[in-house]
């Protein structure tokens, strides 16, 4: 009989937020795949469940992808976890799923905790539209080019951040995007010693300029949009009835082109007239 493969997303520092379908997989499971597989013990001593734990993380992922396959093709119900939330979101896991679908066997998501979207909430900045980094790379070309986007970026952006490497993230960060762009530091989000700050990036990179303790994710606000400008489209409307457009069809076309709504173009250039 065909076996199946579980993607767990497991608590991001707090055991109240285990869910009965994580215990249930979890107590179900041939087999757990796992980041750390030290940190994974303590969640499985936590529910009392014994089961094989096996190592899955970056430097393996491509051997493991393998093992996995053959084990789910015997008949076995795998589950894989990262260290915390959910696999493949900065995380390893995506060629073992990819794999595994290919192969044509079933695999399933148990949703659970994400730190990406508690962050997003608890800044405040909206999180209808938001982009999410992972971790910044940590020098050369692709570090300015990623920072220069986050600069330009008009969604919520959400960046992990190593503790270590917190107060220079936040130092370029500034300089991508400039001091007064707001952001919010989460540290240790769940855990006893939950901490949300939220301030311009300039202020955040002096208070965090040392390095922290607990795991750390950065929402920036998002950039915002400039709009319209009603005395360029006005002017672009004047340009084109210098060219023998009339006064309507100078106001229409000038707000097709700048967005600028066409009554304020047309009011305006009455007044020209007037």
């Amino acid at each position: 009989m065909a076996g199946r493969l579980l993607v767990c997303a497991t608590p991001i520092g707090n055991l109240g937020d285990i869910s009965d379908r994580l215990r249930d997989a979890l107590t179900d499971a041939d087999v757990v795949f796992a980041e750390d597989t030290r940190r994974t013990a303590k969640l499985l001593r936590h529910l009392v469940i014994d089961v094989e734990l096996v190592s899955l993380f970056a430097g393996n992922e491509r051997a493991r992808t393998d093992q996995v396959l053959r084990d789910v093709e015997s008949g076995k119900t795998v589950v894989i976890v990262s260290d915390a939330g959910m696999p493949t979101v900065s995380d390893p896991g995506a060629s073992v799923i990819r794999s595994v679908r290919e192969a044509g066997h079933p695999v399933s998501v148990i949703p659970g905790p994400s730190a990406v979207t508690t962050a997003v909430a608890l800044a405040g900045f909206g999180g209808d539209r938001f982009v999410f980094e992972g971790f910044l790379p940590r020098k050369g070309q692709e570090r300015a080019r990623r920072l220069r986007e986050i600069g330009e970026e008009t969604r919520v952006v959400v960046v992990f951040a190593s503790p270590k490497r917190l107060g220079a993230d936040l130092s370029d960060l500034v300089g991508a995007c400039g001091g007064s762009r707001e952001v919010a530091v989460g540290r240790e989000l769940t855990k006893l010693h939950e901490e949300t700050w939220v301030g311009p990036l300039a202020d955040a990179a002096e208070r965090f300029a040392e390095p922290v303790k607990g795991e750390v994710t950065l929402v920036l606000a998002p950039v915002e949009s400039e709009g319209p400008s009603p005395d360029e489209a006005v002017d672009r409307a004047r340009g084109l009835m210098a060219e023998g457009a009339t006064v309507s069809d100078a106001a229409r076309r000038a707000a097709e082109e700048t967005g600028v709504s066409r009554r304020v173009v047309y009011q305006s250039l009455i007044s020209d007239q007037g």
